[in-house]
């Protein structure tokens, strides 16, 4: 199992940046792919998730208005688009994934099985 994110840099507040993670070695199609954050100091804390079958999507209410999911299925790949990017989103961004609950991924917000590397976000 193999998630790899990429995507993350540096940018001034305002900017955007997409994240992508790319699934290999699972059945990608029966998942929810979670997003999560870590800055430096503090705890890794939730950002949004998508299911891969429905591609319903949940987002943390500090983020909700400005970071969208997404997915391209042939690709296994899911993308988080980061707008209006404040400094304080500046952390190291991990791809997740697990199996939903009863179909549904709301309300997982741990128990995630595959993680990736991560990837920086700084925003300054």
């Amino acid at each position: 199992v193999q998630l790899v994110e990429s995507g993350g840099g540096s940018v001034q507040a305002g900017g955007s940046l997409r994240l992508a993670c790319a699934a290999s070695g699972y059945t990608y199609s029966s998942h929810c792919m979670g997003w999560f954050r870590q800055a430096p100091g503090k705890e890794r804390e939730w950002v949004a998730s998508i299911s891969t079958e429905f591609g319903t999507t949940y987002q943390a209410d500090s983020v909700k208005d400005r970071f969208t999911l997404s997915k391209t299925d042939a690709e296994k790949t899911v993308y988080l688009q980061m707008n209006s990017l404040k400094p304080e989103d500046t952390a190291r961004y991990y791809c997740a994934a697990r199996t939903p609950v009863g179909g549904s991924c709301f309300g997982l917000y741990s128990g995630f099985d595959y993680w990736g590397q991560g990837t920086q976000v700084t925003v300054s």
